[in-house]
């Protein structure tokens, strides 16, 4: 599936509570008979470990692998997470002690030490909840960052924000302080889903708006961290979509969200692998839709999903590069594919394996193939595009509409403007949609974006890389059956990155 690390959740209270309970204890604590003659079958030598040594088989044999692991503090009292009164969601809830907390992240830093494909421990996943405030915020997120470094300095330290990882604008009146302190450690995570800031806004009208709005909302919030004077690597630790299809509102996002990825080049973990749980809100063998895996855990629940991800696991920068490049590519964030030309000068979009350079100047310039004396042009409504040498006819004249990101337009004969449009593999060039707006048609088959990629990578395979370690951070997130409560996201459970 192309993931070279996991993003693996631990509960606080799995070390400082449960530390003796044994795997079968806690699956029998939870009448989970079925779970205990399956484990007994398949992995006999698990359920009489305690649920911190089982933590640890798990561990061991990823990293066996060569593959990283991102150890998430997910909550303290396992449970499913997130909500804002679950008691796990801020310094001083029910259930989040914050020396306990910094107990327990001292124990799991030590613990993995010396495990080298161990490369990062999470302060704390989505904090939230009526009792967030920024001055707690600062105040144990110091703490607790510089526990984690004083055990294990070897560790990447990866800090959340405030509303469910949304929010880190305190940050631009008053700096963590920590950069000299721990200086190349610091990385920050955000996560964005469907429902993120309210739910419903993805079955609005015009989606060119709203990927807008929230487009602007992430860069006020989190993207800043890229560019400001305190710079610090950006995590997206959590991204995701119900992978059945028939959630309309993920499928509107998705294709936004991969274009804000790949347009900031930026390493993330999606969740989730697990296609089912043990338990979770009280019923067994659930499933999970936004697995990437089936029910049963024994093949892809969307292969077409994972086809999409392609470009998402490429390094598109080289982070040795100080300028961003100026050479570009064309990328259709739906469907997940490139525009690219074969050496009959055929135009058409295909996987991102191997870039197609083009060039556009701005408004009303032509969009050239990189290299040569060939431009992409409009021949009329509903017709595919085709490579000319004419550069400077009208048809071969393209802008970006006002009130859309990604929509590209030139004219035909008649003057009608006419977009980019994908149809299967085939360029066409088509009427408009939704240039207004409160337009209710889906605009998002017209969503080109142009992107740059570093100088290095031109005309040549993508790689993947990451600065620090060498590899670009692909994350999936895993349930892990090993903590003392097994319910699912929070409770012991594996985020797989």
């Amino acid at each position: 599936m192309g993931f070279n690390c996991v993003r693996l959740t631990w509960a606080t209270h799995m070390f400082t509570r449960y530390n003796r309970k044994t795997v079968v204890q806690s699956l029998r604590d939870l009448n989970l008979t079925n779970a205990i003659t399956g484990i007994r079958k398949n992995n006999p030598q698990v359920l009489d470990l305690t649920v911190v040594d089982a933590l640890s088989m798990v561990v061991n044999v990823i990293t066996s692998v060569g593959i990283m692991v991102v150890l998430d503090n997910h909550v303290s009292e396992p449970m499913w997470c997130c909500s804002n009164n679950d008691g796990n969601g801020f310094f001083g809830d029910k259930y989040f002690d914050p020396r306990e907390w910094l107990d327990g992240l001292s124990i799991v830093g030590r613990r993995y030490r010396d495990t080298q494909m161990v490369v990062a421990m999470s302060l704390r996943n989505e904090l939230r909840g009526p009792r967030q405030n920024a001055s707690e915020w600062y105040r144990w997120v110091r703490e607790g960052a510089i526990e984690i470094h004083r055990v294990n300095p070897e560790l990447l330290v990866v800090v959340s924000g405030l509303n469910y990882d949304l929010d880190f604008t305190m940050l631009k009146s008053k700096p963590l302080g920590l950069e000299d302190m721990l200086p190349n450690k610091l990385v920050y995570e955000a996560h964005r889903y469907s429902w993120s800031g309210g739910r419903g806004k993805w079955l609005g009208p015009s989606l060119n708006k709203i990927c807008n709005s929230v487009t602007s909302d992430i860069n006020e919030k989190v993207g800043f961290l890229t560019t400001w004077s305190h710079k610090a690597p950006l995590f997206i630790s959590e991204f995701g979509v119900n992978l059945m299809g028939s959630n309309r509102a993920d499928n509107n996002f998705l294709p936004c969200y991969m274009a804000y990825l790949v347009g900031l080049d930026l390493d993330w973990a999606l969740w989730a692998l697990q296609g089912s749980y043990y338990v979770r809100h009280g019923v067994q063998n659930m499933e999970e839709p936004y697995g990437l895996l089936d029910a049963n855990w024994t093949q892809l629940r969307n292969p077409g999903f994972n086809r999409k991800l392609y470009l998402l696991h490429q390094t598109l920068q080289d982070p040795e590069e100080t300028s961003r490049s100026n050479h570009t590519f064309m990328y259709h964030p739906l469907s997940g594919l490139c525009v690219v030309s074969n050496h009959k000068n055929q135009i058409f979009a295909n996987e991102c394996h191997h870039l197609t350079g083009w060039s556009h100047g701005g408004d009303l310039s032509p969009i050239q193939l990189q290299g040569l004396s060939l431009c992409i042009q409009a021949v009329g409504d509903g017709l595919p595009v085709r490579l000319t040498t004419d550069c400077h006819a009208k048809q071969s004249a393209w802008i970006s509409l006002p009130n859309s990101m990604f929509q590209i337009s030139s004219k035909d004969d008649n003057g009608l403007d006419l977009c980019l449009e994908l149809d299967r593999h085939n360029i066409l060039s088509k009427r408009c949609i939704c240039t207004g707006d409160d337009c209710l048609e889906n605009s998002q088959t017209q969503w080109f974006q142009f992107e740059a990629y570093g100088d290095s990578l031109a005309m040549a395979r993508l790689h993947q890389r990451l600065p620090e370690f060498g590899w670009k951070i692909l994350s999936v997130v895993v349930a892990d059956a090993c903590g003392p409560v097994t319910t699912g996201r929070g409770s012991g459970v594996a985020k797989d990155c």
